[in-house]
C-alpha cells in the first residue's frame, strides 16, 4: 500500500500531465501552512481529477494550476482555456469526478466550484480552511 499523496508531489503530478500532452503550469502563492495529511491528499486528488478532466475534455488547451495560501485557507484553482476551435469534447466516463472532488473537500470543511469559464474553458476551485475547525466526522 502506497502512502497518500501530499502537496510536495504536485510538481510530479503536473509533470505527468504535461508528459501526457497537456500544456500545464503550476504556480504557488503565499506561505505554505501545515495541513492534516488527509487534507493534503484531498487537494492533490482535486488537482489530479481536474487535470485528467482537462486532458480528456480540453485536449491540448493551456492549463494552469494555482495553489494559493492565505491566513485563513488554502485554495487551489485548475483552469483550462478550452478546446482550440470549439466546445469541450464529451468523452465517455463516469461523470462523478466533480461530485467526488466536492465530497473530498467537504470532509475538511472546504468548498468546491466547477464551471465553464465565460471566455472559454473550464475552472475548478477548491478552498479548505486552515484551522481545521470545520472537520466533518461522519
Amino acid at each position: 500500500m502506497a502512502p497518500q499523496p501530499t502537496l510536495s508531489e504536485l510538481d510530479a503530478l503536473v509533470a505527468g500531465a504535461e508528459a501526457a500532452g497537456l500544456p500545464v503550469t503550476l504556480r504557488v502563492e503565499g506561505e505554505r501552512r501545515p495541513l492534516p495529511a488527509g487534507a493534503e491528499a484531498a487537494i492533490y486528488r482535486v488537482v489530479q481529477e481536474a487535470l485528467t478532466n482537462a486532458l480528456k475534455h480540453a485536449g491540448s488547451a493551456p492549463t494552469e494550476v494555482v495553489l494559493r495560501w492565505d491566513a485563513e485557507a488554502v485554495e487551489v484553482v485548475v483552469a483550462d482555456r478550452g478546446r482550440v476551435g470549439g466546445a469541450r469534447a464529451e468523452l465517455p466516463g463516469g461523470g462523478h469526478g466533480i461530485v467526488g472532488m466536492r465530497e473530498r473537500v467537504r470532509v475538511y470543511g472546504g468548498s468546491l466550484s466547477a464551471a465553464e469559464r465565460p471566455d472559454g474553458g473550464f475552472v475548478v476551485t477548491a478552498r479548505l480552511p486552515l484551522d481545521g475547525s470545520e472537520l466533518v466526522v461522519a
